[in-house]
């Protein structure tokens, strides 16, 4: 079964904008990857000032092959216009993962 990857961020409330322009500037990049299944940014509602970037994986070799490849490039490259690379928008991260032993969909009606 698939794996999933959710990654932590500590967004601050001034960042949490510029977060959300961010991952939506790059809509799309990840889901030509190969094995990759399903995305998701969670924006916290209370409690919490961290959002969860949920991704979805056919397989663990899926996921690394994405990290090594176009999600490490994308984070090591200057700003869009070929200038200095923006700071993060998050103050922390932290990955969690996760093996999908049961899962279930809507019934048809």
């Amino acid at each position: 079964m698939s794996v999933v990857k959710i990654n932590v961020l500590t967004v601050p409330a001034e960042q949490r904008e510029t977060l959300e322009k961010r991952f939506a500037s790059r809509a799309h990049a990840v889901e030509g990857s190969d094995g990759f299944e399903w995305f998701e940014l969670l924006r916290p509602v209370e409690g919490t000032d961290s959002y969860l970037v949920y991704t979805r994986w056919r397989d663990e070799e899926s996921f690394q092959a994405w990290m090594q490849g176009p999600m490490q490039a994308a984070h090591q490259g200057g700003a869009a216009s070929g200038g200095e690379r923006q700071r993060p928008a998050a103050a922390g991260s932290t990955l969690w993962s996760f093996d999908v032993v049961q899962q279930a969909s809507p019934k048809a009606p």
